[in-house]
């Protein structure tokens, strides 16, 4: 991945990423450790966490960086994440929320099962997630917290009623959270990206070539067909939008949901 950052962009920051295995968060660790940030890194599997802590101690050898896998889902689990973060790599400076999963389908095709896991990680664990590391970064008058939310976020689409409702919810807490958080001069944004080169991004295109009788490879030509760029975004191009963010460059620009479509949602 080409570095675009100075490796000091985000140098002596602590940036904490969840979701730090799939492939959003992933591009987003790899980046801010180009930058020069600390960071620690959460997800549920340990042994991909730990084989991301030596991809990134490979790249960059100046910075510290701490795997902790945790269940968000779980309260304890949630503070022992900030506890341990915090003793290994001091005082939190940035939030990266990119853990989430997609799921649902047609409302009448939606359990009631489907539709509170969906809600559970990308909502609500996510807002009280949050919750304690605000808490922590308050005193420091200081921050940027950035939440992975989508173009699902900002309009609706077909067999998408779970998932689009969790990402209007992650837009609206964005945007609320945000006046109060700029008050200790903490800034609080979103991304929300279109279609993304990412195995969560081709299991959404596969399911929607399932549905409407297409391959893959033709679902996605669909999708690339109906973008003025004529073509998916990559992980590493959310991933620089998520640093800059968290960087100096975007001091104000605060409840922002920054849409990353190739032109295919401008309003």
């Amino acid at each position: 991945m080409r570095n675009i950052f100075s490796n000091e962009a985000l140098k002596k920051e602590h940036i904490l990423i969840t979701g730090a295995t799939g492939g959003i968060g992933y591009a987003t660790v790899k980046a801010a450790v180009q930058a020069g940030a600390h960071v620690t890194i959460t997800g549920r599997r340990e042994e991909n966490l730990n084989e991301l802590k030596n991809e990134c101690e490979d790249v960059n050898e100046s910075v510290h960086v701490y795997a902790h896998p945790a269940d968000l889902n779980d309260d304890k689990s949630r503070n022992q994440l900030v506890e341990q973060a915090v003793k290994e790599n001091g005082p939190i400076t940035g939030l990266v929320n990119s853990a989430g999963v997609v799921g649902g389908g047609p409302l009448d095709n939606l359990t009631e099962q489907d539709l509170r896991q969906v809600m559970e990680l990308n909502y609500f664990s996510t807002v009280l997630f949050t919750q304690l590391v605000y808490e922590r970064m308050k005193p420091q008058k200081a921050g940027a917290i950035v939440n992975l939310s989508s173009l699902s976020g900002l309009r609706g689409t077909y067999a998408n009623t779970a998932y689009s409702a969790s990402k209007f919810a992650i837009t609206g807490f964005t945007q609320s959270f945000a006046v109060e958080a700029i008050e200790h001069n903490i800034r609080v944004n979103a991304v929300c990206p279109g279609y993304v080169d990412t195995d969560m991004g081709r299991d959404s295109i596969r399911s929607k070539g399932e549905r409407n009788k297409r391959s893959f490879e033709e679902q996605l030509k669909v999708a690339e067909d109906g973008i003025p760029s004529s073509r998916i975004s990559t992980a590493e191009e959310v991933a620089n939008t998520i640093v800059f963010l968290l960087s100096e460059a975007a001091g104000n620009i605060v409840g922002e949901s920054v849409k990353i479509s190739g032109g295919s949602v401008m309003r």
